[in-house]
């Protein structure tokens, strides 16, 4: 029982951040009125955006084959060199 005493401290903080979270989570704190939520969210909505913004569709991504393909670069087996010396 002796060795694991360095453990309290650790599981007392745990317990007291517990019981302060359930307190703290309870119902009833930090509500908001629901016409006044749907009355704030409806003017966001119709607010028009500043003059630096726009809205743009997002970009068509390119459909994938699942092949790779790579550039050529220099020879190839069509120009009739090899790699390796023979």
């Amino acid at each position: 029982m002796e060795i694991l005493l360095w453990l309290v401290p650790s599981a007392v903080v745990a317990l007291a951040a517990m019981a302060w979270v359930s307190w703290a989570g309870r119902d009833g704190r930090g509500e908001v009125d629901r016409d006044v939520a749907v009355e704030r969210l409806g003017r966001a909505i119709t607010k028009e955006l500043p003059a630096g913004t726009r809205r743009t569709s997002a970009p068509a991504r390119d459909r994938s084959t699942g092949i790779a393909v790579r550039p050529s670069h220099g020879a190839g087996p069509g120009d009739g060199t090899t790699r390796r010396a023979s």
